[in-house]
């Protein structure tokens, strides 16, 4: 679960993609700014949410054990804990804002 300090980040995700790639931000209707992301993994026995963990993992510098699946584990649009130092998460973050292969 998360701890206090703690950065949650949602993703919208979608499977059965050609390859695993973040696409980039977009904001929902409330305003909130969702990460898009694609795998390549079916969402079946969890596969996508595995990919997609490893994907954010390698993204940004992180050990898989640093990104959990808080919400939305049979759902399209998840909440994720990413453990580590604020700033570096930050700064990591910005870095997908356009997207990356």
């Amino acid at each position: 679960m998360a701890a206090a300090g703690d950065h949650t980040l949602t993703v919208r995700l979608t499977p059965r993609a050609g390859r695993d790639r973040i696409v980039g931000f977009e904001t929902d209707a409330r305003g909130q700014r969702i990460l898009k992301v694609v795998v390549a993994a079916a969402p079946i026995d969890g596969a996508a949410n595995d990919a997609l963990i490893r994907l954010l993992a390698t993204q940004l510098g992180l050990p898989k054990s640093a990104v959990t699946l808080i919400a939305g584990a049979s759902a399209r649009i998840k909440r994720l804990a990413l453990e580590g130092d604020p700033a570096r998460l930050a700064a990591a973050l910005r870095a997908l804002e356009g997207g990356s292969a």
